[in-house]
């Protein structure tokens, strides 16, 4: 595989395991507009996709009645769900092996800029991070092709032959492609290896240490 010199990473699924919280925080919004929590496999569909989509494709909500359901998610995550989450094992590792080969490390997440940036000092990896770029809070931003638009100038990034995006969902991938950029798909993350395929990833990563294996070696 190419070698880059520039890796984009997602957060949700590809650096934690952030479902906890995220669907903690769906059932909380639920329960404070008085709508029926969505099953199992609904709920696990709201893991990747920006939060006003995903109530309104899945829930069937309005655009006015997905944006109080934000609004509620909103009051839950920040105190509580955004800390019910952890680093999948091998990731700090990985992010420092990458800065210590002198790779440039830009997060990308279509989550709140402010809430990732928390999230990434929380756990110690906003270190290894050059830029930290996410959504924003007044949905402006939350198309993922729009987040990694805006990381690449943020990160001041000019040679995309030598970028990278790694994400787990087809919207890091789809998002990717926008941008004229290749993306690793992380099958240890909330999607499937058909998704990540069917959207195009140029290489899937099953495990942390296969993503070692595919950006370091």
């Amino acid at each position: 595989m190419q070698k880059y010199s520039v890796v984009l990473f997602d957060l949700d699924g590809t650096l934690t395991d952030s479902a906890p919280g995220i669907l903690n925080s769906v059932r909380y919004a639920c329960r404070k507009l008085n709508l029926p929590e969505p099953p199992p496999e609904t709920l696990r569909r709201f893991l990747g996709p920006p939060l006003l989509d995903s109530f309104q494709n899945l829930m069937g909500l309005s655009p006015s009645e997905s944006q109080q359901a934000v609004d509620a998610f909103r009051e839950y995550f920040p105190t509580k769900g955004l800390f019910e989450n952890e680093v999948y094992p091998g990731i700090a590792e990985l992010l420092r092996d990458l800065k210590a080969a002198g790779k440039t490390v830009v997060l990308a997440t279509s989550k709140p800029e402010e809430f990732a940036r928390r999230i990434m000092e929380h756990f110690d990896l906003a270190q290894y991070c050059d830029a930290i770029c996410g959504a924003t809070l007044d949905e402006t931003r939350t198309d993922k092709g729009e987040v990694i638009a805006y990381a690449l100038q943020t990160a001041h990034i000019t040679d995309t032959a030598a970028t990278v995006m790694v994400g787990d969902r087809e919207h890091d991938v789809k998002g990717a492609a926008k941008n004229g950029l290749p993306c690793i798909g992380a099958l240890y993350g909330y999607g499937s290896r058909e998704e990540l395929s069917a959207a195009g990833a140029v290489a899937i990563a099953d495990t942390v240490a296969m993503l070692h294996d595919l950006l370091l070696t």
